[in-house]
């Protein structure tokens, strides 16, 4: 008799607390609290990313386009690109990228200036670069030319860039190693790469880049990794 007494409030506590709904919205949101912060983490961090790659983009289309009107009035003579030219326009890009982008830190800026040559081929005539990140041209180093290593021009996909005779095309690459927000977790690792190629602006000096006083520090040659001018 004593048991049976007992069982009895045990029995209608099981039943209140099987009709009482009260804590279903607190468990359900408990269980969705994960995918909800998971899609909000990738939502920003797929925003961040975007604007990453247009900053990169537009690094790119800065440099080809300053480097081709850059140019030092010479007397009786043609207008020559210097060192500190191609110097100022990378300390531009590294401006324009800012303490959030990193560009020399994390990325690699590659100017090339195509032109043809006396054999009427494509070659890269000159080139020059700034960065920490280990990368290379994608289309060769200084000195590359049509058809070695089946060279056509410049510019991703089958319609690539060629310059014309007594003429050159600024071209710069950009690499980036993308720098995450909330790690690499969310969207594994990325590398931006951007290209921009600018025809040179009026009449210059073709033959080479010079380097006359005030000379440049450190030249932005490409067998150099770093960030120093």
């Amino acid at each position: 008799m004593t048991t049976a007494v007992a069982k009895r409030p045990s029995r209608r506590l099981f039943l209140r607390l099987k009709r009482d709904q009260s804590g279903v919205a607190m468990i359900e949101f408990a269980y969705s609290l994960p995918i909800l912060m998971l899609l909000g983490f990738t939502g920003v961090e797929v925003a961040y990313l975007t604007i990453a790659n247009m900053r990169v983009s537009q690094i790119a289309m800065t440099v080809a386009d300053n480097l081709s009107r850059a140019k030092q009035a010479v007397p009786l003579g043609l207008p020559q690109l210097r060192e500190v030219d191609i110097n100022d326009g990378l300390i531009g890009a590294q401006i324009q990228g800012g303490s959030t982008l990193n560009i020399l830190e994390n990325g690699r800026i590659i100017v090339s200036s195509l032109q043809t040559n006396s054999a009427g081929r494509q070659t890269i005539a000159w080139q020059r670069c700034k960065g920490n990140l280990r990368v290379t041209s994608a289309y060769g180093n200084e000195g590359t030319t049509q058809p070695t290593g089946g060279f056509q021009g410049m510019g991703s996909g089958s319609n690539r860039v060629q310059a014309e005779p007594n003429t050159a095309i600024i071209f710069a690459e950009v690499v980036y190693d993308y720098e995450p927000l909330f790690g690499e977790w969310v969207l594994g690792t990325i590398r931006l790469r951007r290209e921009a190629a600018f025809y040179v602006r009026d009449d210059r000096d073709l033959t080479a880049v010079y380097d006359p006083n005030p000379k440049a520090k450190v030249k932005s040659t490409c067998n150099l990794y770093n960030a120093d001018f």
